[in-house]
């Protein structure tokens, strides 16, 4: 009997097995490995979304000046959340295209976040594609936390962002609501060395300046905004008490010229002047009393 003729069959019997056995593990490993990147991607999508769609988080964005940068803005935001007003920090770094990416996360307690707008072509001068840089860090907080609050604090050439901002965008109630704005060393109406000059801008008793730059021209269709009523607004403004009732760059009446824009429209505005070596242009974002005032206006720290 030939021996081969027995143990062929066998073989092929055990192999056969075998070969089943290994694609039946095969597809369980597959299937495991599909499992396991599906439920990566859904938690890693859960915690791109927090705070979730009913969080009550409201954000402070903070807007630096021109040729700044988010580092600026530091020194307040680091104040907010020393004072407990604030836990988290975020950046939002928006390219030249205006492509925002955000740096960071709101911690899911938070209620009052942080996010220091950082424009990477910081001396762009043109303050409606400056607004529309805005919109577009709005936009992505808003499709990443559901947002429907917010407030502004803006420095120098920041301040034309957030009003250029609201011209452009206070009607559109598919957007985040402003709830505050600050705006520190405002050039509303005019920069000096450039379209103004010490102690000649004058204002009248209601505010409205003797003399109107192109830029303030534009603004004033803020006054003819009926959604601004809910705004509150600091204006805070530096006099190195000089004599030339300025900041060193910006006129006093430059920065109080905001006062004719909004006055009237919106809920509440209230100005705040600092004086000294300390309230130069460039030092306001990091004096302690401009911390101080706004942590109270902002978070009633």
């Amino acid at each position: 009997m030939n021996p081969n003729a027995v143990t062929t069959p066998v073989i092929s019997k055990i192999r056969t097995f075998l070969e089943e056995n290994w694609l039946m593990k095969k597809t369980h490993i597959v299937f495991l490995g599909a499992l396991l990147l599906l439920m990566t991607g859904l938690l890693s999508g859960c915690s791109h979304a927090a705070p979730t769609a009913d969080s009550k988080a409201v954000p402070t964005l903070f807007f630096h000046g021109f040729g700044g940068s988010y580092r600026a803005e530091n020194h307040m935001a680091q104040a907010a959340v020393k004072a407990g007003a604030a836990k988290s920090i975020i950046r939002a770094d928006v390219a030249a295209n205006g492509h925002v990416t955000l740096i960071g996360q709101f911690k899911s307690d938070d209620r009052h976040p942080i996010v220091e707008v950082n424009y990477l072509n910081s001396r762009n001068g043109d303050y409606p594609t400056d607004a529309q840089w805005a919109k577009n860090v709005v936009v992505k907080l808003q499709q990443r936390y559901q947002i429907k609050r917010m407030n502004m604090v803006g420095h120098s050439m920041g301040n034309m962002a957030i009003v250029y901002y609201l011209l452009a965008n206070a009607n559109n109630p598919k957007l985040p609501r402003l709830e505050k704005q600050v705006d520190i060393a405002g050039h509303f109406n005019g920069i000096l060395g450039m379209d103004d000059a010490p102690n000649r801008m004058k204002l009248k008793p209601d505010g409205q300046p003797t003399k109107m730059n192109a830029n303030y021209r534009t603004l004033l269709g803020l006054r003819h905004l009926k959604t601004l009523k809910s705004l509150q607004v600091l204006n805070i403004y530096g006099d190195k008490n000089d004599g030339s009732h300025s900041d060193g760059r910006v006129s006093n009446a430059s920065s109080k010229s905001l006062k004719y824009l909004l006055h009237g429209q919106v809920k509440s505005y209230q100005e705040k002047r600092i004086v000294g070596p300390a309230a130069q242009h460039s030092r306001l974002h990091q004096n302690k009393q401009v911390d101080r005032l706004l942590i109270h206006f902002l978070w009633h720290r």
